[in-house]
């Protein structure tokens, strides 16, 4: 397990058991026939946790890589895609829960599953490692705001969050 102990002023993991898509901010693990999805921790961190989901296909449904299946709400709103082509199945329990895709990310808060077209041999090649996901969050503002210092740490927000507390009102 790869940790990281000072992200955005949370520690995060990142199970080496699993693949990582960082565009999506999305782990992936195989069960059997299918591949999982969740979320991983660093990318909850960065999001300021999940405010609402939705589902934009039937579950069941034909899917193709690169579909738009989830519709997520954080501090912005995110459009999470489907790195495999295939037939998804979604957990209708952290649609109920959402406490659970933060609290149990690597677990029971996972979203979705997809049965590949085409077996697994290629879907599980594709996506990260543990450490090359790790190391991709390095240009990230986990990394450049280790202490999750409000107001960020570039020169501008400083300047903002200074001038604002500074002002006598």
């Amino acid at each position: 397990m790869a940790v990281i102990e000072k992200f955005l002023g949370q520690r995060v993991e990142i199970p080496e058991d699993r693949k990582y898509y960082v565009k999506q901010g999305l782990w992936a693990k195989l069960d059997g026939d299918d591949m999982v999805f969740g979320f991983t921790e660093p990318a909850l961190v960065l999001a300021g946790g999940v405010n609402d989901l939705d589902w934009l296909v039937s579950a069941e449904a034909s899917v193709k890589q690169g579909q738009d299946v989830v519709f997520v709400i954080t501090g912005r709103i995110l459009y999470i895609d489907t790195p495999l082509t295939g037939t998804i199945f979604f957990n209708p329990e952290v649609k109920q829960n959402l406490s659970l895709a933060i609290k149990d990310p690597y677990g029971k808060g996972w979203l979705f599953r997809i049965k590949p077209d085409g077996g697994l041999t290629e879907s599980n090649q594709s996506g990260l490692n543990a450490e090359g996901y790790a190391e991709s969050l390095k240009s990230s503002d986990g990394f450049k705001n280790p202490e999750g210092i409000k107001g960020g740490v570039s020169g501008i927000c400083k300047a903002v969050y200074s001038g604002i507390r500074d002002q006598k009102i």
